[in-house]
C-alpha cells in the first residue's frame, strides 16, 4: 500500500494531462507499453528486495542499495544510488507534487498567480511537517482510509464520462494508435514526440524499474519472495493501466482538444468542467489533495530508508527533526516554481536512479526468475509456496530464507 500510494499520485492526473497536451493522443499508447515493460522490472526489483532484505529490530528492511552491496560488494555505488533517491523523492518529486496540487486551484476565481501558489504551498508544507514530526497520526489515518475510495471513485467517474461519450470511443482509439505510429511526426522532433512524453510521464507515474518501490517491498512479511514481486506487478497495473488510462479517457472524451497552452492542471479542469459541469473541477481538486498528500508522505518514507542505509543506523531524533523541516521547506518552495523546471529536475534525478538500478536488476534478474519458477511449481503441485535460498542456488549470504 505504501508503494501504491507513492505510485498513484499527481503524476496520474497532471502527468497524463501534460503528455496529452505536449505529446498528443499517441502518448497514451506509449504509456501503456512502458507499463507492460515496467511490470516486469517491478517484479524483478521487488523480488530481489525480498530475497536480500535485512533483519532489523522492527522487522525487515531493504531495497536496491542493499542488493547492490550484497551482490556486487560495491557500497560506493549503493551510496550514489541512495543519494539519487533522496534527490528524487525528497526534492524533485515532492516539489513537483506540491506544484501540481496548487496548480489545480488555478481555475478558481480566488486564485492569484503571484500569491496563491505560495499560500497553498505553505499550508501543505505545515500539514506535512506536522504529520512527519508525529502530531498528524489522525490526518494520516483519515487520508490513508479515504485514498482507496477516492481511487475507485476516480475510475468510476472516468467510466461514467466514457459511457456518456461512448460513440466517440472508436475514433479516440483510432487516433491513439494512429498518432502512436506516426513515424514522420515522431522522428521529426523525437524529444517532443508522443513516444518520449508517453515514456517519461508513464515512468514518472508508475516508477517501475526506478528502484523506489523495492524499499517498501522489502518490509513486507511473505512466505515467498515472488509473492511481493507479483503484488508490485499489480501495483503498476493499478497505476498506469487503470488510473492513468482513466485520466486520459476522461479528458479526451470531454471534447476539449489538448494543447500546449492547457498543459497540466488547466486541461484536466477544462475537460472535467465540459463533461460534468461545476462538479468536475471540484472533484479533481479533492482527488489531487488526497493523492498529493499520500504521495508526499510515501516519497519521504523512501528517503527515511535510504538515510538509515547511508548512516548504518537509525538517525537521531534531532537529525530527523531537522530533515523533516527541510523536507517541508522543499514542498513550500516547489509550489511556487515553474512546471518546466520541476519536470526537468524530476526527470534528471529519476534518470540517475534508473541508470544505476536497471543494469543491476538485469544482471541479478536470473535469481528473481528462478524464484518465480520455484513459486509456480509449488502452486501447480497444490502446495502453499515457501522459499529457501538454496532452492534457487543463491550464491550470496542472506539474512532470511536460510
Amino acid at each position: 500500500m505504501v508503494s501504491t500510494a507513492s505510485r498513484v499520485g499527481t503524476g496520474n492526473i497532471i502527468g497524463v494531462s501534460t503528455a496529452l497536451c505536449l505529446g498528443g493522443f499517441g502518448s497514451v499508447f506509449w504509456m501503456w507499453l512502458i507499463a507492460i515493460i515496467g511490470s516486469a522490472s517491478a517484479f524483478v526489483e521487488s523480488t530481489l528486495a525480498q530475497i536480500y532484505k535485512k533483519r532489523g529490530p522492527d522487522g525487515s528492511y531493504g531495497g536496491p542499495a542493499y542488493y547492490i552491496e550484497a551482490t556486487l560488494k560495491n557500497r560506493p555505488l549503493a551510496i550514489v544510488f541512495s543519494i539519487f533517491l533522496i534527490l528524487t523523492y525528497g526534492f524533485g518529486f515532492n516539489m513537483l507534487a506540491s506544484y501540481n496540487l496548487q496548480s489545480t486551484f488555478s481555475s478558481y476565481s480566488f486564485y492569484d498567480p503571484k500569491s496563491s501558489p505560495w499560500i497553498i504551498g505553505l499550508i501543505l508544507a505545515v500539514i506535512v511537517c506536522y504529520c512527519l514530526i508525529g502530531g498528524g497520526k489522525r490526518i494520516i489515518k483519515v487520508t490513508s482510509f479515504l485514498v482507496p475510495f477516492m481511487g475507485v471513485a476516480y475510475i468510476l467517474v472516468a467510466l461514467i464520462i466514457m459511457v456518456l461519450n461512448i460513440s466517440a470511443l472508436p475514433s479516440i482509439f483510432s487516433r491513439i494508435f494512429a498518432d502512436a505510429f506516426n513515424f514522420e511526426a515522431i522522428f521529426g522532433g523525437f524529444s517532443g514526440s508522443c513516444v518520449m512524453y508517453g515514456i517519461k510521464r508513464g515512468l514518472f507515474s508508475n516508477e517501475a524499474g526506478v528502484g523506489s518501490a523495492p524499499n517498501a517491498s522489502a518490509s513486507a512479511e511473505v512466505s515467498h519472495p515472488a509473492k511481493q514481486g507479483l503484488v508490485q506487478v499489480l501495483s503498476v497495473f493499478i497505476d498506469t493501466i487503470l488510473v492513468c488510462s482513466a485520466t486520459a479517457f476522461m479528458c479526451v472524451c470531454s471534447g476539449v482538444e489538448p494543447s500546449a497552452s492547457l498543459s497540466g492542471a488547466p486541461y484536466v479542469q477544462a475537460a472535467l468542467k465540459a463533461a460534468l459541469g461545476d462538479f468536475g473541477p471540484i472533484f479533481i481538486t479533492v482527488a489531487m489533495i488526497l493523492f498529493a498528500f499520500t504521495t508526499l508522505l510515501g516519497n519521504l518514507y523512501y528517503v527515511d530508508k535510504c538515510l538509515i542505509y547511508m548512516l548504518k543506523r537509525t538517525p537521531s531524533k534531532r537529525f530527523m527533526t531537522a530533515y523533516h523541516i527541510i523536507a517541508s521547506l522543499v514542498i513550500f518552495v516547489g509550489a511556487g516554481l515553474s512546471a518546466d523546471l520541476l519536470w526537468s529536475i524530476a526527470d534528471i534525478t529519476m534518470g540517475g536512479m534508473t541508470i544505476i538500478n536497471m543494469p543491476v536488476i538485469l544482471y541479478l534478474g536470473k535469481y528473481a526468475i528462478r524464484a518465480l519458477d520455484n513459486y509456480t511449481v509449488q502452486l501447480k503441485e497444490g502446495k502453499k509456496p515457501t522459499f529457501k535460498a538454496s532452492d534457487i542456488a543463491l550464491p550470496h549470504k542472506v539474512d532470511y530464507w536460510n
